[in-house]
C-alpha cells in the first residue's frame, strides 16, 4: 500500500527552520556557559527554554501533518457517503468541529475517520 506524501507549506518550513536556528544558538550558548563555569541554575533555565522551543516546533509540524490528513479523510468520507451510509452524523460532526480541534484530539479523530473510510469502502463494495 502506497502512502500519500504531504508537502509542508513553505511558511511552516521557514518558521520551523527559524526556530531550530534559534535553538541551535541557544545550545551553543549552553556549551559556552558550561565552559565558563556559569551557575547551574542559569544553565538549567536555558535548557528549559530549549525544551519549550523544540516542543513548539514539533507541535507545529504534527498539527500540520495530522490536520491535513484528517481534512483529506473527511473529504474522502463525504465523497464516499451517498447520504444513507450510517455515518452521516459522525462525518458532519467532524466537519463542523474540524477548525476547533486540538492536536491531542486530531489523532483520535484521524483514527475515527479512517475507520469510517474503511466502513464506507466495504459499504460501497457491497452495493456494487
Amino acid at each position: 500500500m502506497k502512502t500519500e506524501q504531504h508537502k509542508l507549506p513553505t511558511d511552516l518550513i521557514l518558521d520551523i527552520k527559524s526556530r531550530l536556528k534559534t535553538l541551535s544558538g541557544q545550545l551553543n550558548g549552553i556549551v559556552k556557559m558550561l565552559d565558563a563555569g556559569k551557575d547551574p541554575e542559569q544553565i538549567n533555565i536555558q535548557f528549559k527554554s530549549i525544551d519549550k522551543g523544540i516542543q513548539k516546533a514539533h507541535y507545529l509540524l504534527l498539527d500540520e501533518v495530522y490536520r491535513k490528513a484528517l481534512a483529506i479523510g473527511i473529504v474522502k468520507a463525504v465523497d464516499s457517503c451517498p447520504g444513507n451510509c450510517g455515518n452521516e452524523d459522525k462525518i458532519e460532526y467532524l466537519k463542523s468541529e474540524f477548525p476547533n480541534l486540538e492536536l491531542s484530539d486530531l489523532t483520535n479523530h484521524l483514527k475515527e475517520i479512517q475507520t469510517i473510510e474503511t466502513r464506507l469502502k466495504n459499504y460501497n463494495e457491497k452495493k456494487d
